[in-house]
């Protein structure tokens, strides 16, 4: 299908909920796309954080093919094995006891904050804290943890009991809380905020703060986690584990899944009926995800994620000679380059010249290649880069 026939049918059949570059992808392989023209593209957007093993990968196309044979979809019914092997492997590696599974980021966050709703409730807390340039989802509850007013324009009304603070602001955090606050809500790097990082400081006293008034925290690894800074998850650079994380994009590398995982004494206030979903947890997502955690570990891809971070940070340091660059940050392979005006102009020049990257807040570009990615693909972007500048 031409690009001239896919905008055709947008148009006249799909929501226009989406701005679209004018590209029809026909296949990828590795770090690349390749549309339907003929062109071939570096993809250092990774369908938003969420191909984390690059395209057809082929021990994830050999367990798809293989687990679609069998069975794609079981009822919750019936006992599912590899949900339960998946829910044991992600509680071997994040020190948490149990875990429920659901289709997406959003879906997992709302879960999350019923959970601690739900634990909280004997002990009259039922307050979410929510931080600035947050993004948690966009189900009119998540949308209540979204920091950004132009996405519940009009969608209202929207349920009571969100308190929000300043990202990183300690003195904001401890003047807002109440005997009413049920739990954090708190991504440690924020993506679609702007790869904003978390201080040291900032999470030390959230941890003080549940120790103390027994809020709980619940960490949003939806795009920060499964490798994407170079540890499992961003709460292992802090030494702070969460009572509650979520997790989904780089957990299925492309096949749609979402999780809570939390600990033991949390998760038990959950009773059958109490929570639910028709497909989490199915067999071809549940083997999927197995299947990319132990691609992970053998091709052992957290290293890579951080010595690949290390080498792009290095190389993108000549950007800041640029008048209109403002800051470079981030943590392995989840890097942000704030611009001082909008990044939409040299996001364009990029996928002109065939690099796919993505502009967050306005103002910042988000580089998020696939954890796969090698030192001549990081050389080829900075390349495209150079000549992209605005």
């Amino acid at each position: 299908m031409n690009l001239e026939e896919a905008k055709n049918l947008e148009s006249n059949y799909v929501f226009n909920t989406y701005g679209r570059f004018p590209l029809v992808v026909e296949k990828g392989e590795g770090c690349y796309l390749y549309s339907t023209e003929g062109k071939k593209y570096l993809d250092f957007l990774s369908g938003i954080a969420v191909n984390s093993l690059g395209h057809s990968h082929p021990k994830i196309v050999k367990t798809v093919c293989e687990q679609a044979k069998k069975t794609i979809h079981v009822s919750n019914f019936y006992h599912i094995p590899s949900q339960y092997l998946l829910g044991k492997k992600l509680c071997e590696i994040s020190g948490l006891d149990r875990a429920f599974f659901c289709n997406s980021g959003a879906e997992a966050n709302e879960g999350a904050i019923k959970l601690a709703r739900r634990y909280q409730s004997q002990k009259g807390k039922d307050e979410i804290m929510y931080f600035s340039h947050s993004f948690h989802g966009r189900t009119i509850t998540t949308l209540m943890a979204t920091d950004k007013d132009k996405y519940r324009a009009g969608f209202g009304p929207f349920p009571p009991g969100f308190v929000k603070a300043e990202f990183n602001d300690i003195n904001d955090v401890l003047e807002k809380v109440t005997n009413k606050t049920a739990a954090f809500l708190v991504e440690p790097i924020q993506g679609e905020g702007g790869i904003n990082i978390s201080s040291k400081e900032f999470m030390k006293t959230l941890s003080d703060l549940r120790d103390d008034k027994g809020i709980l925290i619940i960490f949003d690894e939806v795009q920060c986690g499964i490798g994407r800074t170079g540890k499992w998850f961003a709460f292992q650079d802090y030494d702070i584990k969460p009572d509650i994380m979520t997790l989904a994009k780089a957990l299925g590398a492309g096949i749609p899944i979402g999780a809570i995982v939390a600990k033991k004494e949390i998760s038990d206030v959950l009773k059958p009926g109490d929570h639910g979903t028709t497909f989490g947890g199915n067999p071809l997502a549940t083997t999927v995800a197995l299947s990319v955690l132990d691609v992970i570990e053998s091709e052992k891809l957290i290293n890579n994620s951080n010595n690949m971070g290390k080498y792009l940070m290095k190389e993108l340091s000549f950007m800041k000679n640029y008048p209109n660059v403002k800051d470079i940050r981030g943590i392995g392979l989840m890097i942000g380059i704030e611009f001082e005006d909008l990044c939409s102009d040299f996001v364009k020049n990029c996928f002109d010249n065939n690099l796919l990257i993505n502009c967050t807040r306005d103002k910042v570009i988000r580089l998020v290649p696939p954890l796969i990615v090698t030192e001549k693909e990081i050389d080829e972007a900075i390349s495209i880069m150079k000549k992209s500048k605005k």
